[in-house]
């Protein structure tokens, strides 16, 4: 039951994950991708401080706080960054997609370091995945700017950073809990990339800002924030890397979404079959033939 709440937390994370990049891709015209991600971490820690204090939940113990911090640099530091500076070069679209190669990233270094054996039915799983986000956006990916390809190598560079985060903080949040070690790990990437923006003086257009710009800066940092890494850290606890990183597939199906909502973008056919086939493929990278055979009954 553990891990099927591991599951839900993930793709909960990775949907809000999805409203983030519209909301990130509405401000990375108005301020530098570093601004961008200290609001997001900065206000995010901010949020989740309270909590864990509130909880009484163990803190990490001191030998782990080297590895939390790099883990910290990595993921908060470095992730957002790369993940900034693509929606420069390419479009929502084009960098979701980019994004989703988290799933065969994270199952190679997951072999790789021995954290958990590679599957065939996790690697159909993936693709089966894989393929329902190319289909939902496949109307988006004909009309690239001419950079494009600059973004899309930047995104797959933060889906690496990603990878590697999901595979070597998953002991450090199973010792400590989600709440402590996403807040610790955040306030590390936070701090650096506010003491970087504060040097390059990346805050000045803020004073510019009108009520849309603040409210998707908040946004960011409570939802697409706090709210989505503790989702994705309770996660990690309760599952398998590749399970959560899968998850990463329903990413750019809410941006979509959120798209057709908010920019009165048409829903096509392509992105209900996507839809479809992304959930067919979660379903079969996170179960095993024996549950499917409890579950029938036989």
């Amino acid at each position: 039951m553990g891990e099927i709440w591991g599951v839900l937390a993930a793709v909960l994370s990775s949907a809000l994950g999805g409203t983030s990049i519209s909301a990130t891709r509405y401000l990375v015209g108005s301020i530098d991708p570093l601004a961008i991600g200290s609001f997001r971490f900065g206000l995010g820690c901010i949020f989740l401080l309270p909590i864990a204090l509130a909880q009484r939940a163990p803190w990490p113990a001191l030998r782990d706080w080297p590895a939390i911090a790099g883990l910290g640099l990595l993921f908060f530091g470095l992730f957002p960054i790369l993940f900034n500076a693509s929606l420069i070069f390419t479009t929502a679209a084009r960098g979701a997609l980019a994004l989703s190669t988290l799933p065969v990233l994270t199952m190679v270094v997951g072999a790789a370091l021995g954290v958990e054996k590679l599957t065939a039915r996790k690697s159909t799983g993936v693709l089966v995945a894989m393929a329902g986000v190319a289909t939902a956006l496949l109307s988006g990916l004909s009309s690239a700017p001419p950079d494009a390809w600059r973004g899309d190598l930047l995104m797959v560079g933060a889906a690496i950073c990603m990878a590697l985060y999901s595979v070597w903080s998953r002991p450090y949040v199973r010792r400590c809990g989600p709440i402590p070690f996403t807040t610790m790990a955040m306030a590390v990437g936070a701090i650096c990339l506010i003491s970087i923006s504060w040097w390059r003086a990346s805050f000045i257009p803020v004073s510019g800002f009108g009520a849309s710009q603040w409210l998707a800066v908040l946004y960011l940092g409570l939802i697409g924030s706090a709210l989505t890494f503790y989702l994705w850290a309770f996660a990690l606890g309760r599952t398998t890397p590749t399970r959560v990183a899968i998850s990463v597939t329903i990413n750019p199906v809410t941006a979509s979404l959120v798209g057709a909502v908010l920019l009165a973008e048409p829903l096509r056919w392509n992105l209900a079959i996507g839809i479809i086939t992304v959930f067919a493929g979660i379903w079969i990278a996170t179960t095993s033939k024996r549950e499917i055979q409890k579950g029938m009954g036989l």
